[in-house]
């Protein structure tokens, strides 16, 4: 498992524009996250469409976003970070502090 905490620039309002982002590329037919589960205010949960696993996101302290990424494969769930970090680069990464990456071991292995 991995858990990511992202930093926006200057207190941006980044959780908000992050899920109206996917949701405008997927109600373009585009896009690879797909959001999944129940909506939630505070808290998103999306899959991606070739990888296996969930990236679970919410707004953390300060402004920041704490991610979950998980997968029941070591190597789906490092496509997924792979991807998820390209993703965020792509629409967001002017508007961004810092990511911080931390590995946890779970109880899977």
């Amino acid at each position: 498992m991995k858990m990511l905490q992202i930093v926006p620039r200057s207190h941006a309002r980044l959780y908000g524009a992050m899920i109206k982002k996917q949701a405008e590329i997927r109600k373009n037919g585009r896009g690879t996250f797909v959001r999944a589960g129940a909506r939630r205010r505070h808290a998103a949960r999306w899959t991606h469409v070739r990888y296996k696993g969930s990236i679970e996101l919410e707004p953390g302290p300060a402004d920041a976003i704490e991610v979950e990424i998980k997968s029941p494969e070591r190597g789906d769930e490092a496509r997924l970070l792979s991807s998820f970090l390209g993703w965020l680069d792509r629409h967001f990464g002017d508007q961004l502090s810092s990511v911080n990456i931390e590995y946890r071991r779970g109880g899977r292995r």
